[in-house]
C-alpha cells in the first residue's frame, strides 16, 4: 500500500516553507564564514549583502574559491510506501534428543556411582617460629658464634695441654722423689741411724760388769724379747751358775736371763721379760768404706753413739769372720750393735786393739744368727 505525500503548510504560518528553508541555509553559511574568517569579515558580508542598493550594471560578484553556491531547492523525495512486513518462519519443535541404547544404560548402570569425597580440614600447622633477627644481623651473630666457639675450643684445648703437662710433671717428679729417696737411704745420717737404733739398746748389768745388749729377731713368745751380747760380759754371772741380768736404760730396768752361751765366738743370747723393738739384720757382705755407727754404753754410759767407716772385713780369722771399723769403742760397749747406713746391723762390737786408736773389731751379725737361730 503506497500513498503520495504532499507538502502542505500550515494556516497562521508567518512565511511559506520554503523561505524558511532558504533562511536557514543562509543561516548555516553565515555560521561557517564565521567560524572560519572572525566577525568582522561576517559584518562586513551583511553591510555588503543587505545595507545597500544593488547596482544594476555591476558586473555580477564572482563566488570566492571558499564558498560554494547554496543548493537548488528540491522537492523532498515522497515516503516510501508502507509495505507489510515479512511474515516469521512458522516454529519448528526441536528433534528429540537420541535415547541410550540399551548397553550404554547398561554401562552406566553398572558404572560406580561417584561420591564426592570426605571434606577433611586441614591438620593445624604449628605457629610459626620467628626470630628477630633480620637479614644483616643472623650473618654477624652466627660468625660471632663461631668465634666464640673457636675460642672455647682453643682455650680446652690449651687447658687439657696445661693439664697432660702437669701430669706429666707429676709423674716425672714423683719418680725423682723416689729416686732421691732411694739414693738417701744409702746416704750415711747419723742421726736418723741413731733415732732408730736406740730404743733397741740397753746396757747390761751383770754382777759387777756391764756391758751392752740389743734386740733381734722376730722368734720371741709373746710378751719377750731376744737380745744379744757378749759371753764376756756375762761370764761372771753365768759361772756362778746364776743366770739372771739387768738391762738398764736411763731410769727403765728390765729383767732378763741368760738362755745360751758360745764361749768360743764370745756371744751369749738373753731373753727379756719385755716386748722391746726389734733391729733389722743386714745379710749380705760389708765392703771396706761404708759408714756405720756404733751404739752403746762405754764405760756404763749408755745411749753414746760414735761414728766411722768399715776398715776391713776379715772373713778367715780363727774365730770367724771378723768386720774391722775405725768407730771409737770403750769397755762397755762390748755387745753393742754396728748399723749401717741403711739401719741394719752389720756386727756386734767386741774388742778394741791395746795401744792403738782407731782399730776396733766385731763379730759378724751372720755368725750370731747362725748361732742362736732367732734372727
Amino acid at each position: 500500500m503506497t500513498a503520495t505525500y504532499e507538502p502542505f503548510t500550515p494556516a497562521g504560518s508567518p512565511e511559506p516553507r520554503r523561505e524558511r528553508y532558504a533562511a536557514r541555509q543562509d543561516e548555516r553559511y553565515d555560521d561557517r564564514y564565521e567560524d572560519r574568517y572572525g566577525d568582522r569579515r561576517r559584518g562586513d558580508r551583511r553591510d555588503e549583502g543587505y545595507g545597500r542598493a544593488e547596482d544594476p550594471w555591476a558586473a555580477p560578484e564572482q563566488p570566492r574559491s571558499w564558498e560554494q553556491p547554496a543548493p537548488a531547492w528540491q522537492e523532498p523525495q515522497p515516503a516510501p510506501a508502507w509495505q507489510d512486513p515479512q511474515p516469521a518462519q512458522a516454529w519448528q519443535d526441536p528433534q528429540p534428543a537420541p535415547r541410550w541404547s540399551d548397553q550404554s544404560q547398561v554401562a552406566w548402570a553398572a558404572a560406580p556411582a561417584y561420591a564426592a569425597p570426605a571434606y577433611e580440614s586441614p591438620a593445624p600447622q604449628p605457629a610459626r617460629r620467628t626470630s628477630g633477627l633480620s637479614g644483616r644481623t643472623k650473618p654477624i651473630v652466627f660468625g660471632l658464634v663461631a668465634v666464640l666457639l673457636a675460642v672455647v675450643g682453643w682455650q680446652a684445648y690449651r687447658i687439657e695441654s696445661v693439664l697432660s703437662a702437669n701430669n706429666a710433671l707429676t709423674t716425672a717428679q714423683t719418680d725423682r722423689n723416689a729416686e732421691l729417696e732411694k739414693a738417701l737411704t744409702n746416704v750415711f745420717n747419723p742421726e736418723a741411724i741413731s733415732t732408730a737404733a736406740l730404743p733397741s739398746v740397753f746396757r747390761v748389768r751383770a754382777g759387777d760388769f756391764t756391758g751392752t745388749a740389743f734386740s733381734v729377731g722376730t722368734k720371741a713368745t709373746n710378751g719377750t724379747a731376744n737380745l744379744f751380747t757378749n759371753f764376756h760380759v756375762v761370764e761372771s754371772v753365768f759361772k756362778a751358775g746364776n743366770k739372771a741380768v739387768t738391762l738398764e736404760r736411763g731410769t727403765t730396768k728390765i729383767n732378763a736371763t741368760i738362755v745360751k752361751v758360745d764361749q768360743d765366738k764370745d756371744l751369749a743370747l738373753l731373753v727379756a721379760k719385755k716386748t722391746i723393738k726389734p733391729l733389722a739384720v743386714f745379710t749380705g757382705t760389708v765392703k771396706p768404706g761404708q759408714p756405720v755407727v756404733v751404739v752403746g754404753a762405754p764405760l756404763g754410759l749408755d745411749d753414746t753413739v760414735t761414728q766411722g767407716v768399715i776398715s776391713a772385713y776379715r772373713e778367715d780369722d780363727t774365730d770367724g769372720p771378723t768386720i774391722q771399723f775405725d768407730a771409737p769403742i770403750n769397755p762397755g760397749n762390748s755387745g753393742g750393735p754396728v748399723v749401717n747406713a741403711s739401719k741394719q746391723v752389720v756386727a756386734l762390737a767386741t774388742a778394741k786393739a791395746r795401744d792403738a786408736e782407731g782399730i776396733g773389731l766385731g763379730i759378724d751379725i751372720k755368725t750370731a744368727c747362725d748361732t742362736f737361730d732367732v734372727c
